[in-house]
Protein backbone atom coordinates (compact mmCIF):
# COMPACT_ATOMS: atom_id res chain seq x y z
CA UNK A 1 0.00 0.00 0.00
CA UNK A 2 2.82 2.43 0.89
CA UNK A 3 4.57 1.88 -2.45
CA UNK A 4 1.31 2.36 -4.35
CA UNK A 5 0.60 5.60 -2.50
CA UNK A 6 4.14 6.84 -3.07
CA UNK A 7 3.83 5.98 -6.77
CA UNK A 8 0.62 8.01 -7.02
CA UNK A 9 2.35 11.15 -5.80
CA UNK A 10 5.21 10.61 -8.23
CA UNK A 11 2.84 10.28 -11.18
CA UNK A 12 0.96 13.43 -10.21
CA UNK A 13 4.25 15.29 -9.80
CA UNK A 14 5.33 14.29 -13.32
CA UNK A 15 1.94 15.36 -14.67
CA UNK A 16 2.20 18.81 -13.07
CA UNK A 17 5.83 19.25 -14.16
CA UNK A 18 4.97 18.63 -17.82
CA UNK A 19 1.67 20.53 -17.64
CA UNK A 20 3.34 23.82 -16.80
CA UNK A 21 6.53 23.17 -18.75
CA UNK A 22 4.31 23.29 -21.85
CA UNK A 23 3.12 26.79 -20.88
CA UNK A 24 6.44 28.11 -19.63
CA UNK A 25 8.12 27.52 -23.00
CA UNK A 26 6.37 30.53 -24.55
CA UNK A 27 4.14 32.39 -22.09
CA UNK A 28 6.63 34.94 -20.77
CA UNK A 29 8.88 35.29 -23.83
CA UNK A 30 6.39 35.18 -26.70
CA UNK A 31 6.08 38.97 -26.77
CA UNK A 32 9.67 39.54 -27.87
CA UNK A 33 9.25 37.08 -30.76
CA UNK A 34 5.93 38.57 -31.87
CA UNK A 35 7.51 42.03 -32.05
CA UNK A 36 10.06 40.79 -34.56
CA UNK A 37 7.55 38.67 -36.47
CA UNK A 38 5.44 41.70 -37.43
CA UNK A 39 2.85 41.10 -34.71
CA UNK A 40 4.08 43.53 -32.04
CA UNK A 41 0.88 45.58 -32.04
CA UNK A 42 -1.12 42.41 -31.41
CA UNK A 43 0.70 41.14 -28.30
CA UNK A 44 -2.31 41.94 -26.11
CA UNK A 45 -4.55 39.93 -28.42
CA UNK A 46 -2.32 36.86 -28.22
CA UNK A 47 -2.68 36.87 -24.45
CA UNK A 48 -6.34 37.87 -24.63
CA UNK A 49 -7.00 34.84 -26.86
CA UNK A 50 -6.03 32.68 -23.89
CA UNK A 51 -8.69 34.49 -21.91
CA UNK A 52 -11.34 34.37 -24.64
CA UNK A 53 -11.07 30.59 -25.08
CA UNK A 54 -11.04 30.21 -21.29
CA UNK A 55 -14.51 31.72 -21.20
CA UNK A 56 -16.02 28.55 -22.65
CA UNK A 57 -13.43 25.81 -23.27
CA UNK A 58 -12.65 24.84 -19.63
CA UNK A 59 -16.37 24.71 -18.89
CA UNK A 60 -17.10 22.56 -21.95
CA UNK A 61 -14.24 20.19 -21.22
CA UNK A 62 -15.28 20.12 -17.56
CA UNK A 63 -18.77 19.06 -18.61
CA UNK A 64 -17.32 16.27 -20.75
CA UNK A 65 -15.07 15.15 -17.87
CA UNK A 66 -17.94 15.25 -15.36
CA UNK A 67 -20.45 13.28 -17.41
CA UNK A 68 -19.09 11.60 -20.53
CA UNK A 69 -15.38 10.78 -20.47
CA UNK A 70 -12.86 10.14 -17.72
CA UNK A 71 -11.01 13.39 -16.83
CA UNK A 72 -7.55 11.96 -17.51
CA UNK A 73 -8.67 10.91 -21.01
CA UNK A 74 -10.06 14.37 -21.78
CA UNK A 75 -6.80 15.78 -20.43
CA UNK A 76 -4.75 13.68 -22.87
CA UNK A 77 -6.95 14.45 -25.87
CA UNK A 78 -6.71 18.19 -25.23
CA UNK A 79 -2.91 18.01 -25.06
CA UNK A 80 -2.73 16.11 -28.35
CA UNK A 81 -4.71 18.81 -30.17
CA UNK A 82 -2.90 21.65 -28.41
CA UNK A 83 0.53 20.20 -29.17
CA UNK A 84 -0.24 19.54 -32.84
CA UNK A 85 -1.45 23.13 -33.36
CA UNK A 86 1.56 24.59 -31.53
CA UNK A 87 3.90 22.63 -33.78
CA UNK A 88 2.03 24.22 -36.66
CA UNK A 89 3.01 27.66 -35.31
CA UNK A 90 6.62 26.49 -35.12
CA UNK A 91 6.52 25.26 -38.72
CA UNK A 92 5.17 28.61 -39.95
CA UNK A 93 7.86 30.51 -38.05
CA UNK A 94 10.58 28.24 -39.36
CA UNK A 95 9.33 28.66 -42.92
CA UNK A 96 9.52 32.44 -42.56
CA UNK A 97 13.02 32.33 -41.06
CA UNK A 98 14.69 33.66 -37.90
CA UNK A 99 13.84 37.30 -37.26
CA UNK A 100 11.52 37.50 -40.29
CA UNK A 101 7.88 38.52 -40.37
CA UNK A 102 5.21 35.83 -40.59
CA UNK A 103 3.73 36.15 -44.11
CA UNK A 104 0.35 34.56 -43.31
CA UNK A 105 -0.48 36.14 -39.98
CA UNK A 106 -4.11 35.00 -39.99
CA UNK A 107 -3.14 31.32 -40.28
CA UNK A 108 -0.52 31.72 -37.55
CA UNK A 109 -3.06 33.29 -35.21
CA UNK A 110 -5.61 30.56 -36.05
CA UNK A 111 -3.15 27.78 -35.15
CA UNK A 112 -2.15 29.57 -31.95
CA UNK A 113 -5.82 30.02 -31.04
CA UNK A 114 -6.51 26.31 -31.53
CA UNK A 115 -3.53 25.39 -29.40
CA UNK A 116 -4.45 27.54 -26.41
CA UNK A 117 -8.13 26.65 -26.80
CA UNK A 118 -7.28 23.06 -25.96
CA UNK A 119 -4.45 23.82 -23.54
CA UNK A 120 -6.33 26.13 -21.16
CA UNK A 121 -8.89 23.47 -20.08
CA UNK A 122 -6.05 21.14 -19.09
CA UNK A 123 -5.14 23.36 -16.13
CA UNK A 124 -8.52 22.75 -14.49
CA UNK A 125 -8.51 19.11 -15.61
CA UNK A 126 -5.09 18.59 -14.04
CA UNK A 127 -6.49 19.94 -10.76
CA UNK A 128 -9.48 17.59 -11.02
CA UNK A 129 -7.26 14.57 -11.68
CA UNK A 130 -4.93 15.47 -8.82
CA UNK A 131 -7.62 16.26 -6.25
CA UNK A 132 -9.69 13.16 -7.04
CA UNK A 133 -6.67 10.84 -7.16
CA UNK A 134 -5.37 12.12 -3.84
CA UNK A 135 -8.73 11.61 -2.18
CA UNK A 136 -8.97 8.10 -3.60
CA UNK A 137 -5.55 7.45 -2.08
CA UNK A 138 -6.64 8.73 1.33
CA UNK A 139 -4.72 12.02 1.20
CA UNK A 140 -5.60 15.46 2.57
CA UNK A 141 -5.68 17.75 -0.50
CA UNK A 142 -4.94 20.92 1.50
CA UNK A 143 -1.78 19.35 2.88
CA UNK A 144 -0.62 17.10 0.04
CA UNK A 145 -1.58 18.96 -3.14
CA UNK A 146 0.71 22.04 -2.81
CA UNK A 147 3.99 20.04 -2.74
CA UNK A 148 2.82 18.26 -5.90
CA UNK A 149 1.68 21.46 -7.60
CA UNK A 150 5.01 23.13 -6.84
CA UNK A 151 6.72 20.78 -9.29
CA UNK A 152 4.50 22.29 -11.97
CA UNK A 153 6.16 25.63 -11.30
CA UNK A 154 9.56 23.95 -11.49
CA UNK A 155 8.60 22.68 -14.96
CA UNK A 156 7.54 26.19 -15.95
CA UNK A 157 10.90 27.57 -14.78
CA UNK A 158 12.86 24.84 -16.57
CA UNK A 159 11.45 25.71 -19.99
CA UNK A 160 11.72 29.46 -19.29
CA UNK A 161 15.45 29.06 -18.62
CA UNK A 162 15.92 26.86 -21.65
CA UNK A 163 14.24 29.31 -24.03
CA UNK A 164 16.06 32.30 -22.49
CA UNK A 165 19.52 30.74 -22.81
CA UNK A 166 19.09 28.82 -26.08
CA UNK A 167 20.23 30.91 -29.04
CA UNK A 168 19.04 29.36 -32.31
CA UNK A 169 21.15 30.18 -35.34
CA UNK A 170 22.15 28.41 -38.57
CA UNK A 171 20.19 25.25 -37.76
CA UNK A 172 21.74 24.73 -34.31
CA UNK A 173 21.65 26.30 -30.90
CA UNK A 174 24.07 27.35 -28.18
CA UNK A 175 23.54 28.46 -24.61
CA UNK A 176 24.45 31.94 -23.47
CA UNK A 177 23.87 34.19 -20.48
CA UNK A 178 25.51 37.30 -21.90
CA UNK A 179 24.58 40.02 -24.33
CA UNK A 180 22.85 38.66 -27.42
CA UNK A 181 20.59 39.52 -30.32
CA UNK A 182 16.94 38.89 -29.40
CA UNK A 183 16.36 37.88 -33.02
CA UNK A 184 18.21 34.63 -32.31
CA UNK A 185 17.32 34.32 -28.63
CA UNK A 186 13.51 34.46 -28.71
CA UNK A 187 12.50 32.59 -31.85
CA UNK A 188 9.76 30.29 -33.15
CA UNK A 189 11.61 27.40 -31.47
CA UNK A 190 9.77 28.19 -28.24
CA UNK A 191 6.62 26.86 -29.95
CA UNK A 192 8.45 23.68 -30.94
CA UNK A 193 9.48 23.05 -27.33
CA UNK A 194 5.92 23.64 -26.12
CA UNK A 195 4.29 21.48 -28.79
CA UNK A 196 6.67 18.59 -28.29
CA UNK A 197 6.12 18.56 -24.52
CA UNK A 198 2.36 18.71 -25.02
CA UNK A 199 2.42 15.59 -27.19
CA UNK A 200 4.61 13.88 -24.59
CA UNK A 201 2.07 14.72 -21.90
CA UNK A 202 -0.69 13.32 -24.11
CA UNK A 203 1.09 9.95 -24.09
CA UNK A 204 1.77 10.20 -20.36
CA UNK A 205 -1.92 10.78 -19.62
CA UNK A 206 -2.58 7.10 -20.37
CA UNK A 207 -0.60 6.19 -17.24
CA UNK A 208 -2.60 8.45 -14.91
CA UNK A 209 -5.02 7.02 -12.30
CA UNK A 210 -8.51 6.11 -13.49
CA UNK A 211 -11.09 8.69 -12.40
CA UNK A 212 -14.62 7.27 -12.31
CA UNK A 213 -17.52 9.16 -13.89
CA UNK A 214 -20.63 9.68 -11.78
CA UNK A 215 -23.35 8.60 -14.21
CA UNK A 216 -26.51 9.90 -12.54
CA UNK A 217 -29.71 10.47 -14.54
CA UNK A 218 -30.20 14.10 -15.48
CA UNK A 219 -33.28 15.72 -13.97
CA UNK A 220 -33.12 19.09 -15.75
CA UNK A 221 -31.66 20.78 -18.81
CA UNK A 222 -29.01 22.42 -16.60
CA UNK A 223 -27.92 19.04 -15.30
CA UNK A 224 -28.03 17.44 -18.74
CA UNK A 225 -25.45 19.88 -20.06
CA UNK A 226 -23.41 19.93 -16.86
CA UNK A 227 -24.21 23.57 -16.10
CA UNK A 228 -25.04 22.99 -12.44
CA UNK A 229 -21.85 24.77 -11.43
CA UNK A 230 -23.49 28.07 -12.42
CA UNK A 231 -25.98 27.54 -9.61
CA UNK A 232 -23.14 28.46 -7.28
CA UNK A 233 -23.93 32.09 -8.14
CA UNK A 234 -27.12 31.73 -6.13
CA UNK A 235 -24.97 31.67 -3.00
CA UNK A 236 -23.79 35.19 -2.15
CA UNK A 237 -20.44 34.00 -0.84
CA UNK A 238 -19.64 32.05 -3.99
CA UNK A 239 -21.05 34.74 -6.31
CA UNK A 240 -18.78 37.37 -4.75
CA UNK A 241 -15.88 34.94 -4.82
CA UNK A 242 -16.25 34.40 -8.57
CA UNK A 243 -16.83 38.11 -9.29
CA UNK A 244 -13.68 39.15 -7.46
CA UNK A 245 -11.85 36.23 -9.06
CA UNK A 246 -12.65 37.82 -12.42
CA UNK A 247 -11.49 41.26 -11.23
CA UNK A 248 -8.26 39.86 -9.87
CA UNK A 249 -7.88 37.76 -13.01
CA UNK A 250 -7.54 41.02 -14.95
CA UNK A 251 -4.00 41.26 -13.58
CA UNK A 252 -2.92 37.71 -14.43
CA UNK A 253 -1.58 38.09 -17.96
CA UNK A 254 -0.33 41.69 -17.80
CA UNK A 255 3.24 40.89 -16.78
CA UNK A 256 3.27 37.63 -18.75
CA UNK A 257 2.61 39.65 -21.87
CA UNK A 258 4.63 42.78 -21.18
CA UNK A 259 7.32 42.16 -18.57
CA UNK A 260 9.64 40.62 -21.19
CA UNK A 261 9.28 43.39 -23.80
CA UNK A 262 9.48 46.00 -21.00
CA UNK A 263 12.75 44.74 -19.53
CA UNK A 264 14.23 44.01 -22.97
CA UNK A 265 13.35 47.55 -24.10
CA UNK A 266 16.17 48.86 -21.92
CA UNK A 267 18.58 47.40 -24.47
CA UNK A 268 17.64 50.41 -26.58
CA UNK A 269 18.68 52.84 -23.83
CA UNK A 270 21.32 55.47 -24.54
CA UNK A 271 22.88 54.60 -21.18
CA UNK A 272 25.35 51.79 -21.98
CA UNK A 273 25.34 50.58 -18.36
CA UNK A 274 21.61 49.92 -18.62
CA UNK A 275 21.65 48.68 -22.23
CA UNK A 276 24.42 46.15 -21.53
CA UNK A 277 23.09 45.02 -18.14
CA UNK A 278 22.51 41.34 -17.46
CA UNK A 279 18.81 41.94 -16.77
CA UNK A 280 18.13 43.75 -20.05
CA UNK A 281 19.80 40.93 -21.99
CA UNK A 282 18.16 38.10 -20.04
CA UNK A 283 14.62 39.28 -19.38
CA UNK A 284 13.12 35.78 -19.27
CA UNK A 285 15.83 34.55 -16.92
CA UNK A 286 15.23 37.50 -14.60
CA UNK A 287 11.46 37.08 -14.58
CA UNK A 288 11.88 33.38 -13.80
CA UNK A 289 12.55 34.58 -10.24
CA UNK A 290 8.78 35.09 -10.22
CA UNK A 291 8.25 31.39 -10.77
CA UNK A 292 10.88 30.44 -8.19
CA UNK A 293 9.02 32.60 -5.70
CA UNK A 294 5.79 30.97 -6.84
CA UNK A 295 7.23 27.53 -6.15
CA UNK A 296 8.17 28.51 -2.62
CA UNK A 297 4.92 30.33 -1.89
CA UNK A 298 2.84 27.31 -2.86
CA UNK A 299 4.29 25.54 0.16
CA UNK A 300 2.97 28.34 2.40
CA UNK A 301 -0.62 27.94 1.25
CA UNK A 302 -1.70 25.13 3.66
CA UNK A 303 -0.52 27.20 6.65
CA UNK A 304 -2.17 30.44 5.51
CA UNK A 305 -5.43 28.80 4.45
CA UNK A 306 -5.84 26.90 7.69
CA UNK A 307 -4.84 29.82 9.90
CA UNK A 308 -6.36 32.81 8.09
CA UNK A 309 -8.89 31.51 5.56
CA UNK A 310 -9.58 32.30 1.93
CA UNK A 311 -10.45 36.00 2.42
CA UNK A 312 -7.13 36.95 3.98
CA UNK A 313 -5.21 34.80 1.50
CA UNK A 314 -6.88 36.42 -1.51
CA UNK A 315 -6.49 39.90 -0.02
CA UNK A 316 -2.77 39.28 0.35
CA UNK A 317 -2.70 38.26 -3.29
CA UNK A 318 -4.38 41.49 -4.38
CA UNK A 319 -1.99 43.65 -2.39
CA UNK A 320 0.94 41.70 -3.81
CA UNK A 321 -0.22 42.66 -7.32
CA UNK A 322 0.01 46.31 -6.29
CA UNK A 323 3.67 45.85 -5.38
CA UNK A 324 4.31 43.65 -8.43
CA UNK A 325 3.34 46.48 -10.78
CA UNK A 326 4.65 49.30 -8.61
CA UNK A 327 8.19 47.92 -8.35
CA UNK A 328 8.34 47.58 -12.15
CA UNK A 329 7.29 51.21 -12.41
CA UNK A 330 10.18 52.58 -10.36
CA UNK A 331 12.99 50.10 -11.18
CA UNK A 332 15.51 49.66 -13.99
CA UNK A 333 17.91 46.85 -15.07
CA UNK A 334 21.07 48.43 -13.61
CA UNK A 335 22.10 48.57 -9.96
CA UNK A 336 20.47 49.55 -7.68
CA UNK A 337 17.25 49.74 -9.72
CA UNK A 338 17.38 46.06 -10.62
CA UNK A 339 16.74 45.18 -6.98
CA UNK A 340 13.22 46.57 -7.44
CA UNK A 341 12.73 44.28 -10.41
CA UNK A 342 13.85 41.39 -8.24
CA UNK A 343 11.43 42.42 -5.47
CA UNK A 344 8.65 42.59 -8.06
CA UNK A 345 9.44 39.02 -9.05
CA UNK A 346 9.53 37.86 -5.44
CA UNK A 347 6.08 39.24 -4.56
CA UNK A 348 4.68 37.62 -7.70
CA UNK A 349 4.71 34.29 -5.85
CA UNK A 350 2.18 35.62 -3.36
CA UNK A 351 0.22 37.46 -6.07
CA UNK A 352 -0.25 34.36 -8.22
CA UNK A 353 -0.33 31.41 -5.80
CA UNK A 354 -2.43 32.93 -3.05
CA UNK A 355 -5.10 33.47 -5.68
CA UNK A 356 -4.89 30.75 -8.33
CA UNK A 357 -3.90 27.73 -6.25
CA UNK A 358 -5.83 28.70 -3.11
CA UNK A 359 -8.87 29.59 -5.21
CA UNK A 360 -8.87 26.16 -6.88
CA UNK A 361 -8.62 24.49 -3.48
CA UNK A 362 -11.43 26.65 -2.10
CA UNK A 363 -13.68 25.69 -5.04
CA UNK A 364 -12.89 22.01 -4.48
CA UNK A 365 -13.84 22.28 -0.80
CA UNK A 366 -17.06 24.24 -1.35
CA UNK A 367 -18.55 22.18 -4.22
CA UNK A 368 -20.29 18.81 -4.31
CA UNK A 369 -18.53 15.91 -6.09
CA UNK A 370 -21.02 15.93 -8.99
CA UNK A 371 -19.91 19.39 -10.19
CA UNK A 372 -16.28 19.59 -9.11
CA UNK A 373 -14.81 19.48 -12.63
CA UNK A 374 -17.44 21.92 -13.90
CA UNK A 375 -16.83 24.25 -10.95
CA UNK A 376 -13.09 24.23 -11.63
CA UNK A 377 -13.93 25.10 -15.22
CA UNK A 378 -16.13 27.95 -13.98
CA UNK A 379 -13.27 29.26 -11.84
CA UNK A 380 -11.05 29.19 -14.92
CA UNK A 381 -13.78 30.96 -16.92
CA UNK A 382 -13.95 33.84 -14.44
CA UNK A 383 -10.20 34.21 -13.93
CA UNK A 384 -8.31 33.16 -17.05
CA UNK A 385 -11.41 33.75 -19.19
CA UNK A 386 -13.46 36.87 -18.55
CA UNK A 387 -10.99 38.54 -16.18
CA UNK A 388 -7.82 37.89 -18.14
CA UNK A 389 -9.44 38.83 -21.47
CA UNK A 390 -10.69 42.21 -20.30
CA UNK A 391 -7.52 42.90 -18.33
CA UNK A 392 -5.15 41.97 -21.13
CA UNK A 393 -6.96 44.00 -23.78
CA UNK A 394 -7.17 46.99 -21.44
CA UNK A 395 -3.47 46.65 -20.62
CA UNK A 396 -2.65 46.40 -24.32
CA UNK A 397 -4.58 49.59 -25.03
CA UNK A 398 -2.69 51.40 -22.27
CA UNK A 399 0.72 50.13 -23.41
CA UNK A 400 -0.01 50.97 -27.05
CA UNK A 401 -1.09 54.44 -25.91
CA UNK A 402 2.17 55.19 -24.11
CA UNK A 403 4.70 52.97 -25.93
CA UNK A 404 5.63 51.96 -29.48
CA UNK A 405 8.06 49.63 -31.23
CA UNK A 406 11.35 51.36 -32.16
CA UNK A 407 14.40 49.54 -33.53
CA UNK A 408 12.98 46.20 -32.41
CA UNK A 409 12.14 47.32 -28.85
CA UNK A 410 8.87 48.41 -27.25
CA UNK A 411 9.82 51.80 -25.81
CA UNK A 412 7.92 54.67 -24.19
CA UNK A 413 6.40 55.80 -20.90
CA UNK A 414 6.36 52.45 -19.15
CA UNK A 415 6.22 54.02 -15.69
CA UNK A 416 2.74 55.42 -16.27
CA UNK A 417 1.55 52.03 -17.52
CA UNK A 418 2.76 50.18 -14.45
CA UNK A 419 1.29 52.77 -12.06
CA UNK A 420 -2.11 52.49 -13.75
CA UNK A 421 -2.02 48.72 -13.29
CA UNK A 422 -0.96 49.08 -9.64
CA UNK A 423 -3.79 51.55 -8.97
CA UNK A 424 -6.37 49.14 -10.37
CA UNK A 425 -5.12 46.28 -8.18
CA UNK A 426 -5.31 48.53 -5.11
CA UNK A 427 -8.94 49.47 -5.83
CA UNK A 428 -9.90 45.80 -6.23
CA UNK A 429 -8.20 44.95 -2.92
CA UNK A 430 -10.09 47.66 -1.03
CA UNK A 431 -13.45 46.62 -2.51
CA UNK A 432 -12.77 42.95 -1.74
CA UNK A 433 -11.92 43.73 1.88
CA UNK A 434 -15.23 45.59 2.23
CA UNK A 435 -17.70 43.38 0.41
CA UNK A 436 -16.48 39.76 0.65
CA UNK A 437 -17.77 38.34 3.93
CA UNK A 438 -16.25 35.07 5.04
CA UNK A 439 -15.94 33.79 8.57
CA UNK A 440 -13.00 31.50 8.85
CA UNK A 441 -12.87 28.71 11.39
CA UNK A 442 -9.34 27.62 12.21
CA UNK A 443 -8.65 23.96 11.59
Amino acid sequence: MENRVSGLKGRLIAMNFLEFAVWGAYLTCMGNYLGRAGLGDSIAWFYAIQGIVSIFMPTIMGIVADRYMQPQRVFGLCHFLAGAAMLGCWWMGQSAGVGAEIPNKAAFIALYTMSVAFYMPTIALANTVAFTSLKQGGYDTVKDFPPIRVLGTVGFIATMWFVNCAVWQDGSFTFTFGENDCKFQYTYMQFFVSGLLSLLLCLYSFTLPQIPIERKPATSMMETFGLNAFKLFKTKKMALFFIFSALLGMSLQVTNGYAGPFITSFKGSADELIANSFAANNATLLTSISQISEALCILLIPFFLRRYGIKVVMLLSMLAWVFRFGFFGIGNPAMPGVTLFILSCIVYGVAFDFFNVSGAMFVDQECSPSVKASAQGLFMLMTNGIGATIGTLAAGAIVNRYCEWKDGYLQGDWQTCWFVFAGFALVVAVLFAIFFKYKHQKA
